[in-house]
């Protein structure tokens, strides 16, 4: 198991995990990835003894920062942690060997639990609670997962191609999910692999915006024509900021020449499996 993480310009942040990591008594090699920070991380990164190596990026691959520290890995199975989020002693031992046991598993979804206050992601929730059939797998099975608490069997991950650099950071797990299930791998959810995620507090602007815009991309880039009209509907008419989705879908609309290139409708049974999601 090797961890990578992905930072830009948040130093402090990415030290403090660092002494977390350096904690774990899983002692994995950690990558750090820096995405074109304007501060001196990775030298700041490169003195901490848990840094096993740090990439520089020379510029900001949001999501797709990721692959570079996947790659550079020498193990296995990759463990994704974001500058702000790290993993609870025994999760990646208990993922090492879900992993090893269940050779479709490519992806393990953790139970994060959020802030001070530990509360659950909204998103493990729904994990929790997934309609599809669980199969042979350690949790419910999943389509999705929150990347900053996930695990990864490399070779899967990259054989998928990773996190499309175009959608930045924002929804960027949804592609790649989807694009590893049609390959015939499997995603879960597991209560017993936790990671704790600590963001920074305040507003984000543009982030509404940007996720629903990445929403509105994976639906045209992969759901057959009636479901991704059904679906395109569903998430503009949902979201609370009428302005904003305006503006998402002009954003989506400016990318139509790749998406139509780009365009690989999932296979019958995924779709029916999007549409019990929905």
């Amino acid at each position: 198991m090797t961890v990578v993480i992905a930072t830009r310009d948040r130093r402090e942040r990415l030290l403090a995990t660092l002494d977390r990591l350096a904690a774990l008594p899983e002692r994995a090699p950690v990558i750090v990835v820096d995405n074109g920070s304007r501060e001196p991380v990775a030298a700041a990164a490169r003195r901490h003894p848990t840094a096993t190596a740090v990439i520089e990026l020379g510029g900001n691959h949001g999501a797709a920062a990721r692959n570079a520290g996947a790659a550079a890995a020498r193990t296995e199975y990759v463990a994704f942690n974001d500058d702000d989020s790290w993993w609870l002693p025994g999760s990646l031992a208990t993922a090492e060997h879900l992993l090893d046991r269940y050779p479709s598993l490519a992806v393990i979804a953790a139970r994060v639990l959020v802030g001070a206050e530990r509360r659950l992601d909204p998103a493990s929730a729904v994990m929790a609670a997934s309609p599809l059939a669980d199969g042979d797998l350690p949790g419910p099975s999943v389509l999705g997962f929150v990347a900053c608490g996930a695990v990864v069997r490399r070779s899967a991950f990259l054989e998928a191609g990773g996190f499309e650099r175009r959608l930045g950071i924002g929804g960027e797990e949804e592609l790649l999910a989807l694009d590893l299930a049609t390959r015939g791998q499997r995603l879960a959810y597991v209560e017993d692999v936790v990671a704790v995620h600590e963001p920074a507090r305040g507003p984000r602007p543009g982030r509404g915006r940007h996720t629903l815009r990445n929403s509105l991309l994976v639906t045209w880039l992969r759901r057959p024509v009636v479901d991704a009209l059904r679906r395109s509907w569903e998430l503009l008419s949902r979201h609370g900021d009428r302005r904003q989705a305006v503006l998402a879908t002009f954003d989506a609309l400016r990318a139509g020449a790749w998406v139509v290139s780009e365009r690989r409708p999932v296979p019958r049974a995924l779709a029916r499996e999007l549409r019990a999601l929905d």
